[in-house]
């Protein structure tokens, strides 16, 4: 029976693989939930046993606890556990440690695999407890401390591997987006109420999570080969060219999964252009299937760079609520697009333009309110100190060029707005989700830099591409709002407000590792120079 169910596991860790849209946001109020997923991580969020007639003595807790003082914090959670179980034990199953036990074990043991360089106390008490449980007696008898220390170690998994760092940390990585909680007492709770004997649970992590932790064993497998720096030609290489690097490029995409044809040739040809093209996709480059300076670059850029870049969005992706149901805004801010969602299935995307590295545009979350149409543009104080009064004093008919006008005066500084019109610098429409920030989305006259691959322009705001279309979306279920109404709204020379039936979540989130809807694995520059801080704090116990 137990070589049947074994099997059963196993197929099932290998079967359940579903293609899902992998969207880069989540929202922040859906509470944590479980998931089916693909992998054999699966496990450690499974089933525990539930029998319920051999139990432990709660005394044992006590002693445990002196024995193995490193893991105290758990000890109420763990209290709370057994006291619900009746501490009958939960790894066990008729005297044998059961396959969860195993492979949190194994997981524990090999925590590097998650991108996690905290190693957990014990590990070599945890190994041998494991171990000397193997079957090799005729009576076979459960051991509390061993049962213990692999509670004790499941609390302090979970919170290192699905929580993730302290709030301190990504406080720090300016990511003020609500991070998601988990009550552990809950999560088992629920677990174990399951009648399924083989039912599988996907752990409280964002799944963008386990798709990111594939390409980190690929990456790290990468990195034990060779990886020279690929050496631009001493002439720009064009299509039909030949050159003894062409061969080496074919090489090294076909390792990172851009190419799979003719490795060997040095004709710059079509299925190379391809392949470059594929790459390029996947890095937020221009694709034009040519070796420019930027395509080397990435190409050039050294595994050990990539693999922390992983690292660091794998434990973004820790701080996310682990799925989101209604319709949602998402930006990611080093991708420079909109993604918009009804309950995690994509819907459409656009470009938009985000903020310059010295005016970032804030990554938290919001509510998106109201439409304001044909909208005043309030000038931010700070603008009007280094661009409106400076433009006032070269040219007296200033204001009246850019259809700006002087409403009131504080501490001696203009108050400015630019009024409605094809000139604002805030387009025909603007979409309001109140924040502290003072950051909204909005339409925009220069529609030149969408075609732009770095589009960080802005004073922080977000320009979209496509407002309209935004606007038909977020007013789709009001009464009379079709599109002809809403352009006549957009050119309607005074502003008007539009205040939403129902608020939509907008997260504004920042992400330089993902996967697209095709679970292609994407790389983004960090733009605003937050990897390499979070890197070094998260690496710091290597």
């Amino acid at each position: 029976m137990k070589f049947k169910r074994d099997r059963l596991f196993k197929y099932l860790y290998t079967a359940l693989c579903p293609v899902i849209l992998i969207s880069v946001m989540l929202s922040c109020r859906a509470q944590t939930k479980t998931e089916q997923s693909s992998t054999d991580s699966l496990s450690v969020a499974g089933k525990f046993s539930d029998q319920k007639l051999v139990i432990f003595d709660s005394l044992n807790v006590k002693t445990f606890f002196s024995r193995y003082p490193k893991l105290a914090t758990y000890q109420p959670a763990l209290v709370d556990f057994y006291r619900k179980r009746r501490f009958s034990y939960a790894w066990y199953d008729k005297g044998r440690l059961n396959f969860q036990a195993h492979n949190l074990s194994s997981r524990v043991l090999n925590i590097n695999e998650e991108g996690i360089y905290q190693k957990s106390p014990y590990l070599k008490v945890l190994d041998s407890l494991v171990n000397s449980s193997i079957e090799g007696t005729k009576k076979l008898k459960p051991n509390p401390t061993t049962e213990l220390m692999l509670t004790a170690q499941y609390f302090l998994f979970s919170k290192i591997a699905w929580q993730g760092q302290d709030d301190s940390l990504s406080t720090t990585a300016g990511w003020f987006i609500p991070r998601k909680k988990i009550v552990y007492a809950q999560l088992l709770d629920s677990l174990l109420s399951e009648q399924d004997t083989i039912g599988l649970f996907t752990e409280p992590v964002y799944r963008q999570y386990e798709l990111l932790k594939s390409f980190l064993k690929k990456y790290r497998d990468l990195s034990t080969q060779a990886w020279p720096v690929l050496l631009d030609s001493l002439r720009p290489l064009k299509p039909g060219d030949s050159a003894q690097v062409i061969a080496q490029i074919r090489q090294r995409l076909l390792k990172l999964g851009d190419h799979n044809g003719d490795t060997l040739s040095t004709r710059y040809d079509q299925s190379l252009i391809e392949s470059l093209e594929h790459f390029q996709q996947r890095h937020g480059l221009k694709e034009d299937g040519l070796l420019g300076p930027d395509t080397f670059a990435q190409l050039n850029i050294p595994l050990e760079q990539r693999i922390k870049q992983i690292i660091v969005n794998m434990e973004r992706c820790r701080w996310l609520p682990v799925r989101s149901d209604g319709d949602y805004l998402a930006v990611n801010i080093p991708e420079y697009k909109l993604h918009v969602y009804r309950g995690d299935s994509l819907l459409w995307s656009c470009n938009v333009v985000v903020g310059q590295s010295w005016s970032r545009t804030t990554v938290f979350f919001g509510e998106l309110k109201h439409i304001v149409f044909s909208p005043y543009w309030n000038i931010p104080e700070s603008i009007v100190i280094k661009e409106v009064l400076p433009g006032m004093r070269k040219d007296h008919d200033y204001l009246s060029k850019h259809d700006m006008e002087i409403t009131a005066y504080r501490n001696k500084i203009p108050v400015v707005r630019q009024r409605p019109g094809k000139r604002n610098s805030l387009g025909l429409v603007k979409f309001m989700f109140p924040n502290s920030y003072n950051i909204y989305m909005h339409d925009t006259p220069s529609k030149s830099l969408f075609g732009e691959t770095e589009r960080a322009f802005s004073h922080g705001c977000i320009r979209v591409m496509e407002p309209v279309k935004l606007a038909e979306f977020l007013l789709a279920n009001q009464k009379n709002w079709n599109k002809g109404r809403i352009l006549d709204a957009m050119h309607l020379g005074r502003e008007r407000y539009v205040a939403l039936s129902q608020q939509v979540p907008v997260y504004i989130a920042y992400l330089t590792a993902f996967c697209d809807r095709n679970n292609v694995l994407n790389f983004r520059n960090d733009i605003y120079n937050l990897d390499e801080p979070m890197a070094a704090s998260l690496i710091a116990n290597q």
